[in-house]
């Protein structure tokens, strides 16, 4: 096991989406690759519940819904979407939470308007979904209220568990480098786990693009992630790219998913 906490891959499996930038095996940690079992995983009974899942016939849906106030979150969701979609017969598509503060306080915080193209979505409308990936800015290592209220109102989707062994991951907007690119992510987790929904992890795979310290990077074996510093340092390509990578990787495992 190399410092990068992977093991050698079993010949027998079948890596989901390799990076265009593998690690080098003498400059870079062990090369890193997360497969899935040829086995699709069985829910028993729980199954039934699950009557919302997208039917097979057209395009598999991934929701990629999230929360942005300053725009770090939606530039990684938009780039998200696209590596979603280029994955064949799966589509990503953008949704935003409700937004709880009041204009005026919005105002007061400069926060720029939220995009029209984008609509806002209802927690009976998870259901439809093949996989869903939440993105949110931290609050002290924790979603953003916005998200947890969101959460919060899918009481009756849990009460049914309609979302139970659906697909779902993370990815994160910090304001410092200490700010919970991971923890955040991790404590987001317990909601998955009362909804019985996958946690899907990007892991390291995506490859050397994980282990370079040359510039600023958000990001983490959770999922994507984005530095915004005061609010007016951008995404860099790098943050994009991780994002792109994880629609794909989440993409890739929703279709072995469906045709299991």
């Amino acid at each position: 096991m190399g410092k990068g906490g992977g093991c050698v891959p079993s010949k027998k499996r079948v890596p989901l989406v390799a990076s265009d930038d593998p690690p080098n095996a003498a400059t870079d940690a062990p090369p890193i690759s997360i497969s899935m079992e040829d086995k699709s995983p069985s829910f028993g009974d729980a199954a039934s519940a699950v009557d919302g899942a997208a039917s097979p016939i057209g395009k598999l849906k991934i929701f990629i819904v999230f929360y942005s106030m300053y725009g770090h979150v939606e530039g990684l969701a938009r780039r998200m979407k696209k590596g979603v979609d280029g994955i064949e017969g799966v589509e990503g598509v953008l949704f935003r939470v409700q937004e709880t503060l009041t204009a005026e306080v919005l105002e007061q915080m400069k926060a720029p308007p939220k995009s029209e193209d984008i609509p806002v979505i209802s927690a009976a409308e998870l259901v439809a979904a093949d996989g869903i990936v939440f993105g949110f800015p931290t609050r002290y290592g924790c979603m953003a209220a916005q998200m947890k209220a969101f959460f919060d109102s899918t009481g009756q989707l849990w009460r049914e568990q309609k979302l139970a062994g659906k697909p779902a991951g993370f990815f994160v907007s910090t304001g410092t480098q200490g700010g919970g690119q991971e923890t955040t992510a991790w404590t987001a987790i317990t909601q998955l786990a009362h909804h019985g929904m996958l946690f899907v992890p990007i892991g390291y795979t995506f490859g050397a693009g994980m282990f370079k310290m040359d510039t600023i990077r958000g990001g983490s074996p959770y999922g994507a992630g984005v530095f915004a510093g005061d609010g007016t340092r951008e995404p860099s390509e790098t943050e994009l790219a991780l994002a792109e990578h994880q629609g794909k990787y989440m993409a890739a495992v929703v279709k072995r998913l469906a045709q299991a």
